[in-house]
């Protein structure tokens, strides 16, 4: 059964309580199979891929062909945000999630299913890559849709807090991968889980996949975008129109700058460390995979709490507030790495992790919602999300991975030396992303335009979009 709004004798859409809550469900579920999937690859390439696909005599080339397959998928991500965009844009939001959905799903099974090297030579690592590109596709299309399911059935002056709960679905995605990750390597041998324990993690995609279909099928379209489709403000080329518009324009470039921040510190601690942990600090695997997993429960307990606290303080202020955490952070947070004490560094990704990264994450769906009117808006997310992980996500764990022989580590372009501080004062590219971050939310401020939100009487009033826009 599918769930529909109500229309009123004045026309107006109510929307019942119990189908909103369907809607977040669906978008929570959806959005954390998507993760679980995605993340899976990144968990691998850091203790699997590099082993059995890109297999040479150093073990640093081989973690870094690994991870340059990973920053594949962040540029597969772009080009799946403005076809899956267009398509949102054009004829659903529903229908596309489906569509990613089943995509990821499907191409996260049939890689627990490859050979290796070792069976068929360069076909395995071209074939993974291959699957890679296809989850980048996929989840280019996914995270957009799943917010704008939450964020356009909000009630009035709810909507930061409804779209925090599928920015809940990449903590307990991840979580879910770094445990499943961390379980198999406890009760099974080096050898054993190298030979077919990640594969379980892999093939549980498609169970997975399933359960999200099930409940992503039962939600109707938004009512913003079935608004605008009876209106016939369709846009023919959403993306073409995303940069004609000089408003739209100039905020999805102040989006792409605003999220380097959150590119960063997100694979800064949850990807780039699980390599760094288990190579150069030479932790157990578990002990670090189960720090990355008590870390993505805290955040998925502390997101939607700051999804409440930035209706209150506006999306915009709320993640410059992140911003700034994660600039503060940074260099505490690998001087700390330097202990080698495995309780104190486990302390430290929970506190970077599970709290900063959640004022960051939290009012980020919400805020890029804000971005673009309603008939450019999957497309306008999805490219501001997915352009900018090529150079905020995608590439910072090769940035930061361990330079050869020298005995230190890279930092976002700098490079500290163990167990000491060494950088010039003012000229600090470890905090560059954050810094910018914060630039952009000073413009956003300035932006003319806010969202408006339409006097309704239902339950779920429709966003409507004014020239002026306060709350960019």
């Amino acid at each position: 059964m599918t769930a529909s709004p109500l229309v009123d004798a004045s026309g107006t859409r109510q929307v019942p309580d119990k189908d909103v809550r369907t809607v977040i469900t669906s978008s929570l579920i959806g959005t954390t199979v998507e993760w679980y999937d995605f993340f899976l690859y990144s968990t691998a390439a850091g203790l699997v891929f590099d082993k059995l696909f890109f297999p040479t005599d150093n073990p640093t080339v081989s973690t870094v062909l690994a991870f340059a397959t990973f920053f594949v998928g962040f540029v597969a991500r772009p080009l799946g945000g403005v076809l899956f965009g267009h398509i949102g844009d054009r004829i659903g939001r529903k229908r596309t999630l489906v569509t990613t959905m089943l995509l990821m799903g499907v191409a996260t099974a049939l890689m627990g299913a490859l050979p290796t090297y070792e069976d068929i030579g360069l076909l395995a690592p071209l074939l993974l890559v291959l699957l890679r590109v296809v989850q980048g596709l996929a989840i280019g299309g996914e995270w957009a849709g799943a917010v704008l399911m939450a964020v356009e059935y909000a009630p009035n002056g709810k909507q930061a807090r409804y779209g925090a709960w599928p920015q809940v679905g990449l903590a307990l995605g991840l979580g879910l991968g770094t445990g499943l990750f961390a379980l198999l390597g406890n009760v099974l041998s080096d050898e054993q889980f190298l030979g077919y324990g990640w594969r379980i993690a892999f093939g549980l995609s498609i169970v997975l996949v399933f359960i999200g279909l099930v409940i992503r099928l039962r939600v109707a379209e938004t009512p913003a975008f079935e608004q605008m489709r009876a209106a016939r403000q369709t846009s023919r080329a959403p993306f073409l129109d995303l940069f004609r518009d000089r408003t739209s324009r100039r905020n999805t470039l102040l989006g792409l700058l605003s999220r380097w921040a959150e590119g960063a510190a997100f694979n800064t601690w949850a990807v780039f460390f699980l390599a760094y942990a288990t190579t150069t600090l030479d932790l157990p695997r578990t002990d670090v995979l189960v720090a990355v997993m008590v870390a993505s429960v805290v955040l998925a307990v502390l997101i939607p709490v700051f999804g409440r606290l930035a209706d209150r303080w506006t999306p915009r202020r709320t993640y410059a507030v992140g911003a700034a955490l994660f600039a503060a952070s940074v260099f505490p947070a690998f001087l700390a790495f330097q202990t080698r004490n495995p309780l104190l560094i486990g302390i430290v990704i929970v506190l970077v992790l599970g709290v900063v990264h959640a004022v960051l994450y939290a009012p980020q769906g919400t805020l890029y919602a804000q971005l673009a009117p309603v008939q450019l808006r999957y497309t306008g997310m999805s490219f501001v999300y997915q352009f900018s992980g090529i150079y905020a996500s995608g590439l910072t764990p090769m940035g930061h991975h361990r330079a050869p022989g020298r005995g230190r580590f890279a930092l976002v372009g700098l490079r500290v030396p163990r167990g000491r501080r060494s950088h010039r004062r003012g000229r600090d590219p470890g905090v560059a992303p954050a810094r910018s971050a914060l630039r952009a939310q000073r413009l956003l401020s300035r932006q003319a335009g806010a969202a408006v939100v339409q006097p309704n009487t239902g339950r779920a009033p429709l966003i409507a979009w004014s020239p002026t826009e306060r709350d960019l």
